[in-house]
């Protein structure tokens, strides 16, 4: 297990950067014949647009920040929500690179800034799951959007329900048989207040973030509907897990859009990356300037 945790540092870095490079090169060569249309598609977009679609990625940052707030303190930490948020802001920045090293900057950032105040690493990565479970049920019940473009059986979303389900169900009663260790960070799950507020907001935050897509798609001139862009923030989260970075959000649009038009999809889908990484930018920048402005406690003296 070492040894292969020793083979994940030393190659996580090269092999994304790798798949980076292979998913920008494919998607290059993909509209090198329509340059034109592609660079018309992503001047033309309305700017007044792509700042409502920043504005919409730092509500789901923020949606998203307060619901690993709440099962973090569901798992006994009581780290302060500013503290907490200025964490999360460094670790959705480096979630443009990769979502797991995402994951990995924001729980050692809050480790950093409250190491009395937060869980031990292993409870922060399971306070995680039941954020990711929410979002998988939401995906497993919208996947019917995905039949079509990718031509997958009709009884797939039927199945992805049912394995959601299942992991729900399983995560709930572990959650309930075991308090301690890495299981504190499930406590959430326990109870069905801690349930529906992190359902509510994780449906919140996927609003916004379908919101986003489909009001830059259709700035990008591609005629996207809403369950369009429910299909496109599935993808983006299925891509996510591989190592190819920023290209994830073109990548996306183009398998699932691309049919209507290459270039304009993939204009899209760079147009959803530069909302996202601004947005993370925003969010990283008041973090900054509330460290920095923020005084400092005094420190009795005898």
């Amino acid at each position: 297990m070492q040894q292969l945790r020793s083979f994940a540092r030393r190659w996580h870095a090269p092999i994304t950067v790798l798949g980076i490079v292979v998913v920008l090169a494919a998607l290059a060569l993909a509209i090198s014949g329509d340059r034109d249309q592609f660079a018309a598609a992503v001047a033309e977009a309305p700017l007044w647009i792509l700042a409502i679609a920043v504005v919409l990625q730092i509500v789901w940052l923020l949606a998203r920040s307060e619901a690993w707030h709440v099962c973090i303190a569901a798992a006994g930490g009581t780290v302060g929500r500013t503290r907490l948020y200025r964490a999360s802001s460094l670790g959705y920045l480096g979630s443009l690179f990769n979502g797991q090293f995402g994951l990995g900057v924001r729980i050692a950032a809050l480790r950093r800034s409250a190491p009395e105040d937060s869980p031990k690493v292993p409870v922060l990565v399971a306070a995680e799951f039941p954020i990711i479970v929410v979002e998988g049920v939401l995906a497993a019940l919208m996947s019917f959007t995905l039949v079509g473009p990718l031509g997958l059986p009709w009884w797939t979303p039927l199945a992805g329900f049912a394995v959601m389900a299942a992991i729900v169900w399983g995560l709930s009663a572990v959650a309930r048989n075991r308090q301690r260790g890495f299981w504190r960070g499930l406590a959430i799950l326990r109870g069905l207040e801690g349930r529906t507020r992190i359902v509510a907001l994780v449906i919140f935050a996927v609003l916004a973030q379908v919101a986003r897509n489909w009001l830059v798609l259709q700035a990008s001139g591609v005629d996207a509907s809403v369950l369009d862009s429910v299909a496109v923030l599935i993808a983006i989260a299925a891509i996510g897990f591989l190592p190819i970075g920023p290209g994830t959000a073109a990548a996306a649009a183009v398998l699932i859009l691309g049919a209507d038009g290459v270039a304009a999809t993939t204009a899209g889908g760079v147009l959803l990356t530069v909302s996202a990484a601004v947005g993370a930018l925003c969010f990283a920048a008041w973090a900054l300037v509330d460290r920095l402005w923020r005084p400092a406690p005094r420190v009795l003296t005898a």
